[in-house]
């Protein structure tokens, strides 16, 4: 019994609860940049590269066949094209947390610090 306590008091703590929460809008999120990058950013560079499409963009080591037993094999090959879209992805979650920290941290710094034994600053 102690340990089903211990998980409770755990899972209703509120770190874990905002951070239950900040992995559900951190996935939401990536959804978002996902298709901000694949379905606006990607298809007008494609364009002026001459009509590219980034998603299939692929080295191709080996095109497909047949195994021993007749069964299909498929081609192996570097899709570099899916890689540039996936490190677009990041930079994009990269600078967006980037901006969001620096925004907390400056408002951090304007706010007065407390001082323990003093009364709690009143807010307006």
């Amino acid at each position: 019994m102690g340990l089903l306590k211990e998980f409770r008091d755990f899972a209703v703590k509120g770190n874990a609860l905002d951070m239950a929460v900040g992995i559900i809008i951190g996935a939401a999120f990536n959804k978002i940049v996902t298709s901000l990058v694949n379905d606006v950013i990607m298809p007008p560079i494609g364009m002026l590269l001459g009509g590219v499409d980034f998603k299939n963009l692929e080295l191709v080591l080996k095109g497909p066949g047949t195994s021993a037993t007749g069964e299909a094999v498929p081609a192996v090959a570097i899709r570099y094209g899916l890689f540039i879209n996936t490190c677009i992805d990041f930079l994009i979650v990269a600078f967006t947390i980037f901006m969001v920290l620096r925004t907390l941290n400056r408002l951090a710094q304007m706010r007065p610090p407390f001082v323990r034994g003093e009364p709690a600053p009143k807010q307006a």
